[in-house]
């Protein structure tokens, strides 16, 4: 008996548009069995730790898949044919959704499930884009829309941008609360003219019915060999020598990350300094942070450009009343433990477009605490679920409580 194919989503967008937000939505929701991919340009999968939480509610998820530390649409692409031929052997759900990484290409990871090893297991049904409309608005307003294909250096981050709306069968235009009528309608109306073809849904916090993204039966090979993004692939053009037609990241929009880690203690004072003065080259921080006079809580750190929104999410083990603690670590051997300051630490990752590395790793070393006294500890939640944000360029760089 021949099992009928397995139907896909696909999930793009830039670094920090929603795409994680629309999947735990979408485990929270759904009305069927999800198995998730997610894969994270970074060493340090934050992405996939988020979307594993929300795999157990409700009993429902179908478990999480963790590709890191590159992007499927290049060199972790063999990778991803791998695993999902794995999970189709399983067969215990019911629908595959993909969450790309902030810099992949739509129509590589397409291509997994349209001529790839994987392609008889699979229907690939919707390719979904998450648009950020405020940052999409700041490139229109820096003319950053136009594309340039030069020898000597990769092309704007911009062009990914417009990849990603030009190759979907579904576009969110996200983060619409924080437009007003007149940039929300902008937006819209410039996205329309990119992309005629696609189902437009205006949403806030990525919530939409899943009905809208799962088993539309909305993708068209057809319509897709007609976009510039689909066609290079499909066509098996190649812009460099690489085995896929297709070159890294790094190569064509001078993207790269690192992962900061510490066990030391940020001085609260030195880090809201930072995160008020962020250079302009990084584009998205994420992470777990250890601060100063908030040696109970773990904090969430998330960064869109000059935005940064900070959350006590957990309390750390070390915290813990010692019996609690000691019971926790019996059980849990793998949590990296340090016998000076237990479980606090930082893994922050750091993603940024032409970035000196050096100099950013620098400033956040000038950020730890070196045992001197800690300045302005109110900067940063002390609470779990409170939150605070920053604003990069904003007097003083000052949080405010959420």
């Amino acid at each position: 008996m021949v099992e009928d194919p397995i139907p896909v989503t696909v999930l793009s967008g830039a670094l920090g548009a929603g795409k994680t937000t629309l999947l735990n939505h979408l485990l929270e929701n759904a009305d069927r069995r999800l198995a998730v991919l997610v894969n994270d340009l970074g060493a340090l999968n934050v992405d996939a730790s988020l979307v594993a939480e929300g795999a157990t509610l409700g009993g429902e998820g179908g478990g999480v898949a963790q590709l890191e530390n590159g992007c499927i649409c290049c060199e972790r692409r063999d990778d991803l044919e791998t695993e999902v031929v794995r999970l189709a052997r399983s067969r215990e759900f019911d629908h595959l959704v993909v969450e790309s990484s902030g810099i992949s290409e739509p129509a590589p990871v397409a291509r997994t499930f349209v001529s790839g090893p994987a392609a008889a297991a699979y229907d690939l049904d919707t390719l979904v884009t998450v648009l950020d409309g405020e940052s999409f608005l700041s490139l229109l307003d820096g003319d950053a829309l136009e594309r340039v294909e030069t020898d000597d250096g990769p092309r704007p981050l911009s062009d990914l941008v417009v990849e990603g709306i030009e190759c979907c069968d579904v576009l969110l235009v996200n983060k619409c609360d924080l437009l007003d009528e007149g940039d929300r309608r902008r937006v819209v109306e410039t996205v329309r003219e990119l992309q005629p073809r696609a189902r437009l849904l205006e949403t806030e916090f990525s919530r939409v019915a899943p009905e809208e993204v799962l088993e539309t039966g909305r993708f068209d090979p057809e319509a897709m060999a007609g976009m510039t993004a689909w066609r290079r692939v499909h066509d098996g053009e190649q812009d460099h020598d690489d085995d896929h037609g297709h070159t890294h990241p790094e190569e064509r929009y001078g993207v790269t990350s690192f992962v900061y880690r510490s066990r030391e203690p940020f001085d609260p004072g030195r880090f809201a300094a930072f995160l008020g003065d962020l250079p302009r080259t990084v584009i998205r921080t994420k992470g777990t942070c250890w601060v100063a006079g908030r040696d109970g809580v773990a904090l969430l750190v998330s960064g869109v450009g000059p935005r940064t929104r900070v959350e006590a999410t957990e309390e750390w083990i070390a915290a813990r009343h010692e019996v609690e603690r000691e019971l926790y670590r019996e059980n849990h051997p793998e949590i990296p433990w340090d016998e000076e300051v237990g479980d606090r630490r930082t893994e922050l990752v750091v993603i940024g477009r032409e970035m000196d590395e050096e100099r950013v790793r620098e400033a956040l070393d000038a950020c730890l605490t070196d045992g001197g006294a800690e300045q302005g500890t109110d900067e940063f939640p002390s609470e779990l679920g409170d939150v605070v944000e920053f604003t990069s360029g904003a007097a003083g760089g000052r949080g405010r409580p959420r």
